[in-house]
């Protein structure tokens, strides 16, 4: 097999065209070319060490390209066995958990207390138990959330009992004077 010298242009270019030098990044890469293709089968030992050599010792781009000419650029994509991305399952994150519907309605009805005069307490914390109890069930996120309606709903209703008990108090109070 010849090859072409500089003056006789790229053969793949066609006749006339003037021949690119090749860097030293080029042969390396046409030397991964090669390495793809010999890991693959496709070529045997003493072809491998022959076209290596050719490679390391080319001057153009052109020698280098008819090297690897009847070769795949690179390793052949390999068919999925099963359905699946780019990337294995193993190495992508792992997806965030819903959050639970009623732990969000809790917090809501404990913000809410404030501007219903604490009206929605009960429902907060109502909703806060169930939340609790369906989260360690399922596993599902919202815990903080189901929390704070807890806590606003329990201030809630600790306020109004308060506020009854000081009413109920100072209507005895007013009955016995």
């Amino acid at each position: 097999m010849s090859y072409p010298t500089p003056w006789q242009g790229n053969p793949l270019q066609g006749p006339g065209a003037p021949s690119m030098l090749a860097s030293h990044a080029d042969r390396e890469r046409a030397v991964d070319v090669l390495r793809a293709g010999y890991g693959e089968g496709r070529l045997d030992h003493p072809e491998f060490e022959k076209r290596v050599a050719r490679a390391y010792s080319a001057r153009t781009v052109a020698e280098l390209s008819l090297l690897v000419a009847d070769l795949p650029q690179g390793p052949m994509p390999q068919p999925l066995t099963t359905v699946q991305g780019p990337v294995p399952p193993t190495f992508l994150p792992r997806p965030l958990p819903r959050t639970n519907g009623k732990a969000l309605a809790s917090m809501v009805c404990g913000v809410l207390c404030v501007a219903t005069g604490g009206l929605t307490g009960l429902p907060a914390v109502i909703l806060g138990h169930m939340a609790q109890s369906e989260i360690r069930r399922t596993g599902e996120s919202g815990d903080g959330l189901a929390l704070t309606g807890l806590v606003l709903g329990w201030l809630s209703l600790a306020g109004w009992l308060l506020f009854l008990g000081l009413f109920g108090l100072l209507a005895v109070v007013a009955t016995s004077s």
